[in-house]
């Protein structure tokens, strides 16, 4: 299925069990991806995570219920799964800026929040470069630390470059390199299981066999098609630039699905360009 059909698809089964005691994990399993491919498409493609979008449509639900019915607060908070009427009144006051006691008052402004409808709409009109590589299978020697599938979309999160900065103040890179040939690094993300709420994030060479140093392992990534992207900047805000493009521009219009397994960034050791590293995604044809 198209992953826009399948961002449309999560979207209507939100809106058909609003009511229900569902989450993104919930949508995911109904659009058969992984906790951590669906996250992270829904968030890149929506600009909000799904989690977020049931939250927001719940609580416009409510306040048009509030200023319309004379139903109790109680009912209404447990209407929309709210454990009590103090939790729905902070949320309520949060999103809507007054309380449910005060929203019922005539003339109150209230906030709407409305039915996403995904379309596909032109923007920018610039030129994006990419190429389309074939790569065998090849063997990651890689440290590995799980973060969890919601940390993707959090505002200035700075739990993986963290990470890069304790494998560099711990000696990691430098094991890495004494234990490889090939000089180039990876940051490679990978989903635990389809159900996980979490993955696993690695730094790591390529593996050309010998001892497996304590603390590491081996990934095996499989051979496909791959789209190679570069990231041009002095910082890793490209790397973030990048995918809103991939995602928003290149999978939109070409004739390519991302798959749903191990990406990686590339951080090539001969780099003599501005280029800050290339991101690698696994595809196949429509």
């Amino acid at each position: 299925m198209d992953y826009i059909q399948s961002i449309q698809k999560s979207i209507d089964y939100m809106e058909s069990n609003i009511l229900e005691d569902i989450n993104y994990e919930d949508v995911a399993r109904y659009v058969y991806m992984s906790n951590y491919h669906f996250h992270r498409l829904f968030s890149m493609i929506t600009g909000i995570t799904a989690n977020e979008y049931i939250r927001k449509r719940r609580l416009s639900m409510a306040g048009q219920e509030i200023s319309m019915s004379d139903a109790k607060v109680l009912d209404i908070s447990l209407k929309y799964g709210y454990d009590s009427p103090e939790s729905f009144s902070k949320a309520f006051m949060r999103f809507h800026g007054v309380t449910p006691s005060i929203a019922r008052r005539s003339g109150m402004e209230l906030k709407s929040f409305n039915r996403l409808i995904i379309k596909i709409s032109l923007e920018g009109g610039t030129i994006m470069d990419y190429k389309i590589v074939k790569k065998e299978s090849f063997k990651l020697l890689t440290k590995v630390k799980e973060f969890r599938v919601e940390s993707i979309s959090e505002e200035d999160n700075r739990d993986i470059p963290n990470f890069w900065n304790e494998c560099a103040e711990s000696g990691v890179l430098k094991q890495l390199k004494s234990n490889t040939k090939k000089q180039d690094i990876y940051g490679a993300c990978k989903p635990i299981s389809k159900e996980s709420k979490y993955f696993d994030y690695g730094i790591a060479m390529e593996y050309c066999g010998g001892d497996i140093p304590e603390g590491f392992v081996v990934w095996d990534v499989k051979p496909t098609l791959w789209g190679v992207f570069k990231c041009i900047g002095e910082d890793e805000k490209c790397i973030g630039e990048m995918w809103n493009r991939i995602f928003n521009e290149f999978l939109p219009g070409s004739e390519y699905v991302m798959l749903d397994d191990i990406d990686f960034e590339l951080y090539k050791e001969e780099n003599n360009t501005d280029c800050f590293c290339e991101i690698w995604i696994p595809v196949e044809k429509k």
